[in-house]
């Protein structure tokens, strides 16, 4: 069986999306699935709670094998893991984790045979993402072969094409929501009137939902006008070169939008270097530790921060009521909450955000 399944998984590789993927907003498919706001509800409740011990007894640790893009700056990735692990700990569930971190970047390749790998492994939970149709087309694989149970992060809006076979759990924080948060900021502080710039990620899901929907918003609410956008490396370096670009050629902006914590930094190391600083706003996206400091610092001007460790526990209890035969009390999308944080935020707001943001994955310093 083990071959087979093997065999299955390597030579799937004609498939293909017909149609580019198609995902439903987080609202729409409450909407459409009214009986999921209950569920979601009383889960997001189980969340914000101590945990509470598994009387379940297991046969075998359970096999959990992860492939995060968690080779950038951005510490999203490792809290996850640091928060799931711990509160799985807490729960009283034996497991097995496999965890390996990739570039955000990296080849469709290298993330097949590490997906192949899992499926040796015989994961009892695949923990992986979704940002490109390369990614769709490993996942569809993984639904289409139904021996391991897919966790997908940092994904809140379901995809259409697999309503049939869904993954067992979306979960993470939805970006449609944070970006508008930040467009709503933007347009109080510059009056609705200006230029500004945007730094996307590289061409995919994040651009698309972080990016696009930030640009909707402002344009049809707003006078504000985007003079020039750059898809990146999905790096600091790329978001540093874009940035140069954009206030080499449009001196007037008043803030350059940044879709992620890399991006934010590079773009802050553009303002630095043009002497802008308190010319030119930007924002991180994410509130990790290093916009955090950035913050504090008076240069970064405003994050959307998740509770970041919420997504991790989310993993932990969605895995304790599979394994007690309760899967049916799991949503499927977990999204966890925000805060806008501003470099007006006090020490003991910040505080009490981080208490809560990073109680399994442990609190950032309080100074830069």
């Amino acid at each position: 069986m083990k071959s087979i399944l093997c065999s299955f998984f390597l030579i799937y590789s004609s498939f293909l999306l017909a149609n580019p993927i198609t995902f439903t907003p987080l609202s729409a498919y409450l909407q459409q699935h009214p009986e999921q706001r209950f569920i979601s509800q009383k889960f997001a409740s189980v969340v914000t709670s101590p945990g509470q011990k598994s009387q379940i007894a297991q046969s075998r640790p359970l096999r959990i094998f992860v492939v995060y893009p968690g080779k950038q700056i951005s510490d999203y990735w490792r809290r996850s893991i640091a928060s799931f692990t711990a509160r799985l700990d807490e729960l009283n569930i034996q497991y097995e984790i496999k965890t390996h971190y990739t570039r955000p970047s990296m080849a469709q390749e290298q993330q097949e045979r590490l997906l192949n790998k899992a499926t040796r492994y015989r994961a009892d939970y695949i923990i992986f993402t979704l940002d490109t149709i390369k990614h769709s087309e490993l996942i569809s694989r993984i639904l289409k072969v139904g021996m391991s149970k897919l966790i997908l992060q940092n994904i809140t809006t379901p995809v259409l094409q697999w309503q049939d076979t869904p993954p067992f759990l979306y979960v993470g924080f939805d970006h449609v929501k944070g970006s508008q948060t930040l467009s709503h900021y933007f347009k109080e502080k510059t009056h609705k009137q200006g230029e500004y710039g945007v730094v996307l990620w590289s061409p995919g899901v994040i651009s698309e939902t972080r990016g696009q929907s930030f640009i909707d918003d402002i344009e049809h609410s707003s006078s504000l006008k985007m003079v020039q956008s750059y898809y990146t490396q999905a790096s600091r370096q790329s978001a540093y070169r874009s940035a140069m670009n954009i206030l080499k050629q449009n001196p007037k902006v008043k803030f350059i939008y940044a879709c992620a914590t890399d991006l934010a930094l590079g773009v802050l190391d553009a303002i630095r270097e043009k002497g802008l600083t308190h010319q030119v706003m930007v924002n991180g996206w994410g509130g990790g530790e290093k916009e955090l400091a950035a913050l504090q610092q008076g240069e970064l001007d405003v994050t959307i921060m998740r509770m970041n460790d919420d997504n991790g526990v989310a993993m932990a209890e969605a895995i304790k009521l599979d394994l007690a035969g309760k899967s049916a009390m799991v949503p499927q999308v977990y999204s966890g909450d925000f805060a806008l944080v501003t470099k007006e935020t006090s020490q003991k707001e910040l505080a009490h955000l981080k208490a809560i943001a990073f109680r399994y994955s442990g609190l950032p310093s309080s100074t830069p």
